[in-house]
């Protein structure tokens, strides 16, 4: 069977409150043989960590959403700092920028994600960055903080082909999620075909940015196969070269 890693999961969600078990046996199922569990303010992110404890192909990460830009105190990133030393939190995140909802002050997000840059770097760990336009900010403060030496992510992409470049030049994986599926995503699937293989990354996003043909429904990570299709398709190659590629890619950026 072929291997997929999904990137990008928040299995801590109360969407899964009643099923959990089953969505981890279908993403088994379906070839899913790693999932990296993405906290987004302080109690996500515990429970992403006693989630990893407990599943053997769970990892965590550990981080502030810019929409809790403001929880982000010193406090706050010293307990995130004592959790990243837990054995299998693999990176720091999801961390950056949301201008769409604006749920902190843009100056509290801007603080919050280098506060949480500098804190990988300290540790080096790897970054995984929320970026919704914002782009040009969320490049402004990667070129002047700089990326960890372990690298990092732009999870569920959606800039353009020339900030992908950009972000491929800094050290950064792009991860492609659900959107690249939807019938209205020609830009987004332009730019999967223009992705190196060596580079990408795939991810559901779950319980968010459910992929055709399940749109409609609760996104769970067995639906990262979908992801993969689509790439495959539109960049013209067999979905076990994407699928070999991005879990390579996956184990090499999170130390699976």
């Amino acid at each position: 069977m072929m291997e997929f890693i999904d990137s990008h999961v928040h299995l801590m969600d109360r969407k899964y409150n009643q099923d959990l078990p089953q969505v981890l046996a279908n993403a088994r199922a379906a070839g899913v043989s790693a999932m990296v569990n993405i906290g987004y303010d302080l109690d996500s992110s515990r429970r992403a960590v006693a989630m990893a404890k407990e599943e053997d192909d769970l990892y965590a990460v550990v981080g502030i959403h810019p929409h809790d830009a403001v929880t982000c105190t010193p406090e706050a990133l010293a307990e995130l700092e004592q959790l990243a030393g837990e054995q299998k939190v693999v990176a720091i995140g999801e961390m950056g920028l949301d201008y769409y909802r604006n749920l902190s002050p843009k100056d509290a997000q801007q603080q919050s994600f280098r506060d949480q840059l500098r804190l990988a770097k300290k540790l080096n760990k790897p970054i995984v960055i929320h970026d919704r336009d914002a782009h040009g900010d969320v490049m402004d403060i990667l070129r002047e903080e700089k990326i960890p030496e372990a690298g990092g992510v732009l999870h569920c992409y959606s800039g353009s082909w020339e900030m992908a470049r950009q972000a491929m030049k800094m050290g950064l994986y792009i991860s492609i999620a659900g959107p690249v599926t939807f019938n209205n995503a020609r830009r987004l699937q332009d730019i999967a075909k223009l992705m190196p293989l060596s580079h990408l990354l795939i991810e559901t996003d779950c319980p968010y940015l459910t992929p055709e043909p399940y749109r409609g429904r609760r996104n769970e990570p067995a639906y990262v196969v979908e992801v993969a299709k689509m790439i495959a398709s539109v960049k013209g190659v067999p979905l076990e070269e994407v699928a070999r590629a991005t879990t390579m890619n996956a184990k090499r950026l999170f130390g699976i």
